[in-house]
């Protein structure tokens, strides 16, 4: 029997065509597509499916309960990418023994990691 596998998250906005943008600029995704009434974005082998509610507010009142976390090969680049664009930040771009990490803040107030592991920690996930 096949395993469930994670393959996509879904965000809706009350202005999906803002927060598309967003993350197609700042994150440069591999795919930009609109498959019926949704964006989807590829990244890697995971989908972020970006569509419209009425049923939502402008912004998320909780973002701290669901976080994107993009694995990045350079998080200096990416941050300065966000600065250029007047991205907010939860947490600007630090160094946690030798990875980096930092939490911008998307259009609707989802925060969104950007992570550059080390490969000493990368190696330490893989082994468990």
């Amino acid at each position: 029997m096949k395993r469930p596998s994670l393959d996509s998250i879904l965000l809706a906005s009350t202005d999906p065509e803002r927060l598309r943008s967003w993350y197609a600029a700042a994150l440069e995704p591999e795919e930009d597509t609109k498959v019926d009434s949704y964006r989807v974005l590829r990244f890697g082998t995971f989908h972020v499916l970006i569509d419209s509610r009425d049923d939502i507010a402008g912004t998320n009142p909780e973002p701290g309960r669901v976080i994107l976390n993009f694995d990045v090969a350079d998080a200096r680049a990416v941050a300065a990418r966000l600065d250029d664009m007047g991205a907010r930040w939860l947490a600007e771009l630090e160094d946690r023994e030798g990875s980096l990490f930092a939490t911008a803040i998307d259009p609707d107030g989802n925060y969104v990691q950007i992570i550059q592991l080390s490969e000493e920690h990368r190696k330490a996930m893989e082994t468990g």
